[in-house]
């Protein structure tokens, strides 16, 4: 079975952190950037998502958003939770940046 809390740490190096799993499917958590993304603005940030029902779903999907520290930014995550047959947990994720737009023509380049 899986279920999102506890530490997660992605291919790039970034670290999520889920603390709080509601028995609904709700979490909160933080995540900090890998290397890959080395700014030194770039800090620990909030997470908010949730988790379809492990208890129906063994490999369950989820979504969640960050809301980056000290820039204009969001990013949404989605993805699911896979059980090998080792017994580890491993998360695919797809995920989109959304950074603030000055204008309705610089929307084109506002999300990555």
């Amino acid at each position: 079975q899986c279920l999102l809390s506890g530490s997660w740490r992605s291919d790039t190096g970034g670290q999520m952190v889920v603390s709080i799993l509601n028995e609904d499917g709700r979490f909160s958590g933080s995540y900090l950037p890998g290397p890959v993304a080395s700014n030194s603005e770039i800090l620990t940030s909030p997470l908010d998502g949730s988790q379809q029902d492990a208890g129906l779903v063994p490999q369950p999907t989820f979504s969640f958003t960050v809301r980056w520290q000290l820039r204009a930014r969001m990013t949404a995550f989605l993805g699911q939770c896979y059980v090998g047959t080792n017994g580890e947990e491993t998360l695919h994720t797809l995920w989109l940046l959304r950074e603030a737009a000055e204008s309705p023509a610089e929307d084109w380049k506002a999300t990555r």
